[in-house]
């Protein structure tokens, strides 16, 4: 299983976040760059599963920023029925 790690000691705001998302998945520069984007990128066949995804350094402070992100990795986790594991760890 892939596993790709977010550090969000490096991940100051959403959109970097998104640039180093499409950087991880070696996506097109036309990905949206959005929460739907990423729901239909990680529902829709759009990433190699099974994968293991990880937020590392996300904290309390990180959490109000990318609470939305984190959301989106969650629910995917559970429509994807274990074809991706998503874990947070501060």
């Amino acid at each position: 299983m892939m596993k790709v790690v977010f550090d969000f000691n490096h991940i100051p705001d959403v959109a970097t976040f998104y640039v180093e998302f499409i950087r991880q998945f070696a996506l097109d520069d036309d990905f949206g760059a959005n929460l739907d984007a990423l729901w239909d990128i990680l529902t829709g066949g759009g990433i190699s599963l099974p994968v293991k995804i990880e937020f590392i350094h996300f904290n309390r402070g990180r959490a109000r920023h990318f609470i939305d992100l984190a959301r989106v990795f969650s629910e995917a986790e559970q429509e994807l029925s274990g074809r991706l594991h998503f874990n947070i760890t501060t």
